[in-house]
């Protein structure tokens, strides 16, 4: 069956079924709407299905790989992680998912399944502290790379992935998906495009969750289907105390960037997308552990951030305690201009018009419960995230074909990321950071300078030589 006019994805053979109908109509239709892929779009392409591995079998790794079977007649070739448990759970899903039910192959080391050299598409969903290295590897072995945000755990990882992917002509999206949320595309178009805003003064930005992991788990024997050594790999070696998976590790900066890493890059990364913004002058941070003083984590309980741009200030603040000011969005991104408002969450946006007579709007997030009613079903699924991902690996692949650049693309990822590492860096300093992105240094700061790198431990070496 052949749309014609539509975008291009490779298709599945087609069952013409209510079911598989839905899926394909709704992908296509999902990938006609991206910049560059509408009415004059390619036809979809019959080809030979992409191979894909994943590294990182855990929630978001898995999950990842999930959407994009959906969308497309990929064949997962190989699937790794240290975690014995978590690498069969996956290899048999992966199974029962792909259209071929063959079992990928099962690695403990990505450098065995990489050594393959067999791999269109590789997806990192491997703890923050991996991600460089994984991604940097899976370009080197010939594959363009779908990688989790942050891209990185400090700046100048981040540069090597960005000099690797421009060097080797390698396609890289960054799990950066509120720039294909539905309902936020929406926003950019009736809203920002439209200029309901006016002129722009300030944006805010917040996480409210209770999502610090804390407490103080006593040091035990690593179990034996955990490879902790490899888990840790670059990252200094924490005495085991629990399986890191998920929300453990997530606490501790050894392995991340606090929840400025793990949530703020959503936001400011949003308010890039949506107000066309680059990278900010300046970064002020303050925070620290101010409530949650009682357990191992030590993360920030409280930050507060400001981005400089040349036109407005872009600020964050976080707390994993205490209650959201505002219930209806407890994780969001505000816009303040002179003629409204805009609250945009991964929930819901609303338009407040300072005018009486004028029209507010309200968006609300979109779901594709009857097209992937297989959602329904699934594990830990972000219910309201997943037509967001879908999209996301829709635009991947439509780069992929025309090698050109994803709309969250390695560098806008490295900006996003970067940024919000300053600001932890900031907040440790107790000063402004100004960060020159074409010396790649903090201007006239060289203690700073040097933070931009951290060390690894041995015997792993850190991409970026600088």
């Amino acid at each position: 069956m052949k749309f014609a006019n539509t975008g291009s994805v490779p298709p599945a053979v087609f069952n013409i079924n209510r079911r598989r109908f839905l899926k394909s109509a709704s992908a296509i239709t999902a990938l006609a709407a991206l910049p560059g892929w509408g009415a004059d779009a390619l036809d979809l392409i019959h080809g030979k299905p992409k191979r894909v591995g994943l590294i990182g079998a855990g929630w978001y790794g898995k999950s990842d790989l999930w959407r994009l079977i959906q969308v497309a007649p990929v064949e997962v070739v190989s699937i790794c992680d240290p975690d014995q448990h978590l690498l069969a759970g996956a290899v048999e899903l992966a199974s029962q998912r792909q259209k071929s039910k063959r079992k990928p192959r099962a690695y403990g080391d990505y450098r065995e399944m990489l050594r393959e050299k067999d791999l269109d598409i590789v997806l990192v969903g491997s703890p923050d502290h991996w991600h460089a290295l994984h991604a940097i590897a899976a370009m080197e072995a010939g594959a363009d790379v779908y990688c989790q945000k942050p891209i990185s755990r400090d700046v100048r990882e981040g540069e090597a992935m960005l000099d690797t992917a421009r060097r080797l002509g390698r396609v890289v999206q960054v799990g950066l998906q509120r720039r294909n949320t539905p309902h936020w595309i929406e926003v950019k178009r009736q809203v920002v495009e439209a200029g309901l805003l006016g002129k722009l003064g300030m944006v805010e930005m917040c996480c409210y969750y209770h999502m610090r992991a804390n407490g103080n788990p006593p040091v035990e024997p690593v179990p034996d289907f955990l490879d902790y050594e490899m888990w840790t790999g670059p990252a200094p070696l924490r005495p085991y105390d629990r399986l890191p998976h998920r929300s453990w590790w997530r606490t501790f900066m050894e392995y991340g960037n606090g929840i400025m890493g793990d949530m703020c890059v959503h936001m400011l990364d949003g308010a890039r997308w949506l107000l066309d913004l680059g990278w900010p002058k300046a970064v002020h941070s303050t925070g620290g552990i101010f409530v949650q003083k009682e357990g191992k984590s030590n993360i920030a309980d409280t930050q507060h951030a400001v981005f400089e741009f040349k036109e407005f200030n872009v600020a964050w603040q976080h707390r994993t305690w205490g209650s959201a000011p505002d219930p209806d969005y407890p994780w969001a991104l505000v816009i303040y201009g002179e003629k409204g408002t805009l609250k945009a969450s991964v929930m819901r946006a609303d338009f407040i018009p300072m005018g009486r007579n004028e029209k507010s709007l309200h968006f609300d997030c979109v779901y594709e419960r009857e097209q992937y009613p297989e959602d329904l079903t699934e594990k830990d699924i972000e219910l309201n995230a997943a037509p967001a991902t879908r999209r996301h690996m829709l635009d991947f692949l439509a780069a992929i074909e025309k090698r050109s650049r994803p709309v969250a693309d390695i560098e806008e990822g490295h900006i996003s990321t970067a940024s919000c590492i300053l600001a932890n860096l900031a907040m440790d300093q107790g000063r402004p950071v100004y960060y020159d992105p074409k010396q790649r240094v903090a201007m006239g700061n060289d203690s700073v300078t040097k933070l931009l790198k951290r060390e690894y431990r041995s015997p792993w070496q850190h991409p970026n030589p600088v």
